[in-house]
């Protein structure tokens, strides 16, 4: 469904009251879940500056300004945006062959190369995105979420184990006792303190690395403007640019579901671009949005408006800048632990279940193992889905083209021959046309009958001159009648020129 053009003012006020404004539940509910997401932002955004090479104070300010930024011009309330592996690894190769300015110019590129996507409507290519994928994209995202933390549970003292599943077990138990307070934000709490009053040495939030002290300040990118410079950034800044929109627009659609809300992705696209120039402006490493967290705020913490989003933006570099020490001392395993329960609630389990898969057709399976198995294969939710995406089309394709039939009638006198052409004819079904047809035994007239078929490129009008062409050779005449207003414009229109010599 294509998304409904905004006019500037309704981009920033919105259509309704934010309904924290007038209801202490929600706004409790979203301040909450801003501050469970921003505490786990902190280890994740500084693996991923890792993983780019940079400082972990970039990453902390590109989810800091990618939050911010997002809550006020991105389309899908609640989401969450800040640095993402998948960005991070596109821009790496940049940051260690050229330097970090060259890694901010194409972060800046990047964030104009989506709102320019976004103006063209690139959000609309989210309706050839088959429901396979879309369950292969869930279930791929909870696989990696739990891979993720699969380090953090190896070569690793033995009490972080009991505090992982203490953790867990408090995020399951604690909601049946009370619903005010988020149970990953209570297993935080209680785990720190049991941590700090034990004095139980185990990993924790400053082994990652060090917090920032100060609020980021804005700049240009240390760089020369030159033609020279925007060749060197231009095909990391659309690899970058691509790949975001992908994650972002997935995620939209998956907390779309989730919410049973309907969000504008043109305008998400264009948001995801603006909020990509702010974060290059101020120096970070631009990201897109961050499956795990969102789905904390939507899923586990049940936040469902911009305030939450901008909170945890907020929020992450106050516990950076003033709680920097007691952000440092949390546990990993809490941590862990909340991102566990995510990956859990996350999957699909009903997709994998016995009598699901026996009534789900065998290409529809086989597109959700492909989306998974290329996802998990390079940790690459854009490359999975695209995968997933070519094999739905494939199988599509030539599910169809066993769609279109031939029947021949001769009448009495065997003057003529009709063939009646049923079906949907492209590139796959009207390969097979051509020799549907018999050009020796057939009288002198031939009527070809389209009213139950519908030509829809240059391969099926290619292969009805080739029928004719052939009876033509034999000295007989074939007339093609039936056709629909679009197939006859397309008719007319490549009929004759088709091939070389005409």
């Amino acid at each position: 469904m294509s998304s409904p053009a905004l006019s500037p003012a309704a981009w920033l006020r919105g259509s309704r009251r934010p309904s924290w404004l007038s209801d202490p539940k929600v706004l409790r509910t979203e301040v909450l879940a801003g501050l469970v997401v921003a505490l786990a932002l902190i280890p994740e955004a500084i693996s991923f500056s890792i993983i780019a090479g940079v400082e972990p104070a970039i990453g902390l300010f590109a989810s800091f300004t990618m939050a911010v930024t997002i809550a006020v011009v991105g389309g899908r309330p609640a989401m969450i945006s800040a640095a993402t592996g998948a960005v991070a690894l596109v821009i790496a190769p940049l940051n260690r062959e050229h330097g970090f300015g060259y890694l901010v110019a194409a972060v800046v590129l990047a964030g104009v190369l989506q709102i320019v996507l976004g103006a063209l409507g690139v959000a609309k290519l989210m309706r050839f995105v088959p429901r396979s994928v879309m369950v292969g994209f869930v279930n791929s995202l909870a696989i990696l979420i739990f891979l993720a933390q699969v380090p953090e549970m190896t070569n690793v003292p033995w009490p972080v184990y009991p505090l992982l599943a203490a953790g867990l077990a408090l995020m399951v138990f604690f909601p049946k006792v009370t619903a005010v307070v988020p149970a990953p934000l209570v297993s935080i709490v209680i785990l720190t303190v049991i941590t700090l009053a034990a004095g139980i040495a185990v990993p924790t939030v400053g082994d990652k690395g060090d917090l920032p002290s100060a609020l980021p300040v804005p700049g240009l990118p240390d760089v020369p403007f030159t033609l020279d410079t925007l060749i060197t950034v231009a095909p990391y800044a659309l690899a970058m640019a691509l790949v975001g929109l992908m994650e972002s627009l997935m995620t939209a659609k998956l907390v779309d579901d989730i919410t049973d809300t309907h969000s504008s992705k043109t305008r998400e696209s264009i948001g995801q671009g603006i909020a990509n120039i702010v974060t290059g402006f101020f120096g970070g490493m631009g990201g897109c949005a961050m499956i795990g967290q969102t789905m904390i705020n939507v899923r586990v913490s049940g936040a469902r408006t911009r305030l939450s989003t901008f909170l945890a933006g907020a929020f992450l570099m106050v516990l950076c800048i003033v709680f920097g020490p007691v952000v440092s001392d949390i546990p990993m395993a809490a941590l862990v632990a909340v991102m566990v329960m995510v990956s859990f609630a996350t999957f699909d389990w009903h997709s994998i279940a016995p009598k699901t898969l026996k009534r789900m057709p065998a290409g529809e399976i086989t597109v959700m193992v492909v989306t998974v198995a290329c996802v998990v294969a390079t940790h690459n939710l854009a490359i999975g889905v695209v995968a997933g995406s070519v094999t739905a089309m494939v199988i599509f394709a030539k599910r169809v083209a066993h769609l279109a039939e031939v029947i021949a009638a001769t009448d009495p006198d065997h003057a003529t021959v009709v063939y009646r052409v049923t079906g949907e004819l492209f590139f796959a079904s009207s390969n097979d046309l051509v020799g549907r047809f018999d050009y020796a035994g057939d009288p002198d007239r031939v009527v070809i009958d389209l009213s139950a078929a519908h030509i829809w490129d240059a391969s099926s009008v290619a292969a009805l001159d080739a029928v004719e062409t052939k009876y033509a050779q034999r000295g007989k005449t074939v007339e093609i009648i039936g056709l629909n207003g679009p197939s006859a414009r397309l008719h007319k229109t490549l009929s004759g020129e088709l091939t070389a010599g005409t």
